[in-house]
């Protein structure tokens, strides 16, 4: 509990310092007064912070939350420690719907639509959800009709295939400037996520990664093989079909909004687990949603240090920081 804890006021602090540190660096006590609504009279600071930083810190926590619980889920039902958000395909049809909009709307319209502001993100978002609940229905449909594991896990390979390749094909007879638009979407970003979407998609994940804590018995009960589990009576179908479930809504909504995020989902699991040195779920379950919310604020914070022009790939450092501390943890385990 007291490891929770610590875990937990981890949090303020980094979003603090996402507000305060970047290309121009803000006082404490102006971030402090905007944050209290007691104003601010620097009228960049206020703008910068309330306008810029602030939704991008909020989108950080909530995208590193919910990855970091579907990951943790995919693991568990796929008895995988290499399952991660992406492994059913749902990430790649995702990308497919946002690929039909960007180069096909490029293709036919002669502009995308990410040249249409706000009305072009909030297409971009509906295609993305679009694109992905339909591979996420297509899995559980699936999932109640295979009965091996291994099975769901090759046809969710496939599927991430085939939306690769039909991006491929899209990408190929596209222009230059759209397929350009559709890599910086690839990318992953925090900082896309912008006025009243904001407060959409961390609405969204606040009711959602609650919901998926109730799912710790069953995903206990499946860490004992799912023999000894329809033993105790744990519907298999059904436990599986709610778990695929709750991971793949995060994923689609995740990567709706931020693009798709990698190695959050595969690393902040295993960080828990090092962490708590434990496989009870009803510890794993929050420990990963504070870890991923944590280390998603430190990537957030890395990719836009002072002194750098813009802000990296959020992609580049997650895996560049999520990677080492992932193997750290595992070779102490041994």
């Amino acid at each position: 509990m007291n490891r929770l804890i610590l875990l937990f006021l981890t949090i303020p602090v980094f979003a603090l310092m996402n507000l305060i540190i970047g290309s121009v660096a803000i006082p404490l006590s102006d971030v402090l007064h905007l944050l209290t609504g007691q104003g601010c009279d620097n009228e960049v600071y206020t703008n910068i912070v309330l306008h810029t930083r602030l939704p991008q810190t909020l989108t950080a926590m909530a995208c590193g939350a919910g990855l970091s619980i579907a990951g943790l889920e995919m693991q568990t039902v796929f008895h995988n420690p290499l399952a991660g958000p992406s492994v059913l395909g749902i990430s790649s049809a995702a990308s497919l719907g946002v690929a039909f909009m960007v180069l096909l709307g490029g293709a036919f319209g002669g502009r995308a639509l990410t040249h249409f502001g706000l009305v072009g993100n909030t297409a971009l978002t509906m295609a993305a959800i679009i694109g992905a609940l339909a591979a996420m229905l297509l899995i559980v449909w699936l999932s109640r009709k295979v009965e091996g594991r291994a099975t769901l896990l090759i046809v969710g390979v496939l599927i991430g295939y085939i939306a690769t390749a039909i991006i491929g094909v899209l990408k190929y007879f596209s222009s230059e400037e759209d397929i350009r638009a559709y890599v910086i979407w690839g990318l992953g970003s925090f900082a896309r996520v912008t006025g009243g979407q904001v407060y959409v998609f961390v609405g969204l994940m606040a009711i959602l990664c609650p919901l998926s804590l109730l799912l710790a018995k069953p995903l206990n009960t499946l860490l004992l093989g799912e023999r000894y589990a329809a033993n105790l009576g744990l519907n298999i179908r059904q436990a599986r079909s709610l778990i695929i479930c709750s991971a793949g809504i995060l994923t689609a909504i995740c990567t709706a909004y931020c693009g798709p995020i990698m190695f959050l989902g595969l690393a902040v699991p295993h960080i828990a687990r090092g962490l708590f040195t434990t496989s009870d779920h009803r510890i794993l379950l929050p420990a990963t949603l504070l870890a991923g919310a944590s280390l998603a604020l430190i990537c957030n914070l890395i990719a836009r240090l002072p002194g750098m022009e813009g802000a990296l790939p959020i992609n580049s450092v997650t895996a560049l920081i999520g990677a080492p501390v992932a193997l750290a943890i595992l070779l102490r385990r041994k």
